[in-house]
């Protein structure tokens, strides 16, 4: 028999070896310039890739993680609410029930902004997607989740007592939901559903702190219907309403 021919190594391996030889005999700073400039895009490509795992991996253990309460703030100033809301959830989380609290400060929405619909379609991801259990905000924002019927009916889902309570304040808002645009900018008025859908937080220690505006625009606070934290959603409006 003859002797059996030993196969090539391909073109790719024969090029990787010769530019292992190169890189083994170059100075620490050439080493990283030769990489740089023959490996550049795999590397970038690699980074990008790894990137790309992590924010999935995060996003996935932030959904997994427990969570008791997650409130999106939208006020009419650029003051910050997290002191009021630092004491609120120490206080909450005396109980010792699992699960974190997660508070919003981040998501403007401003109908005069030219990028309003980017905000909206925001807002909606945050809902569809279950990551809103209250909502405090201004008119803007209480207008679209209106549109988007959101908010939830609050003699429904507040307690008697408690509801009753805000009735004699005059502090429910009483609006009409599921109110929405067609394609020729009208509105079909029989698609409406009235009912109580925001506390008005006018008056109360956290709008007089953090809602001090020349032209007193209004900040309300709506419990968003699909919500599956209700009842410590309650106790953040006792809190806010005292």
């Amino acid at each position: 028999m003859g002797k059996r021919k030993e196969k090539e190594p391909s073109i790719f391996r024969q090029e990787m070896k010769r530019d292992w030889n190169t890189f083994k005999r170059l100075s620490g700073k050439k080493k990283l310039g030769f990489f740089w400039d023959y490996y550049k895009l795999p590397t970038a490509l690699i980074l990008t890739l790894i990137i790309c795992v992590c924010v999935f991996a995060h996003m996935l253990w932030e959904g997994q993680r427990p969570c008791r309460l997650r409130v999106c703030v939208v006020l009419n100033t650029e003051e910050s609410c997290s002191y009021w809301f630092n004491n609120f959830i120490s206080d909450l989380q005396q109980d010792g029930a699992e699960g974190d609290v997660d508070v919003n400060e981040d998501q403007p929405f401003d109908y005069d902004n030219s990028y309003y619909y980017l905000y909206e379609m925001e807002v909606m991801t945050q809902v569809s997607a279950q990551r809103i259990d209250v909502a405090i905000c201004n008119a803007d924002m209480y207008e679209y989740l209106l549109a988007l019927n959101a908010c939830a009916t609050l003699d429904t889902f507040l307690p008697e007592e408690l509801y009753n309570s805000l009735l004699e304040k005059e502090m429910l808002d009483y609006n009409t939901a599921n109110l929405t645009e067609d394609e020729y900018g009208e509105v079909d008025l029989s698609d409406g559903i009235d009912g109580c859908y925001a506390i008005n937080l006018d008056g109360t220690e956290f709008a007089d702190t953090y809602n001090q505006t020349e032209d007193n625009e209004p900040l309300y606070a709506v419990i968003i219907s699909n919500t599956e934290h209700l009842d410590d959603s309650i106790t953040l409006i006792e809190a806010l309403v005292e």
